[in-house]
């Protein structure tokens, strides 16, 4: 990974090797290379888990039982 001068990282962001940076750019997180004076925004892909929900919460109750027997 490298970066260049004048570079804005914003608070919180995540720089995801290997990316490059160029000469003034702002940044938030990234996983491709930015060029010079570039806006880099990005954000993780969503990823639907159906019916997660619904089995996390029957094992939370099924703790929570075992709790009350222990």
């Amino acid at each position: 990974m490298w970066a260049a001068r004048n570079v804005f990282v914003g608070t919180n962001a995540t720089l995801v090797a290997p990316v490059q940076v160029g000469d003034g750019a702002l940044i938030s997180i990234i996983t491709e290379p930015a060029p010079a004076d570039a806006l880099a925004i990005g954000r993780g892909r969503e990823v639907v888990k159906e019916g997660w929900a619904a089995a996390f919460a029957a094992f939370q109750k099924a703790r929570k039982a075992a709790q009350k027997k222990g």
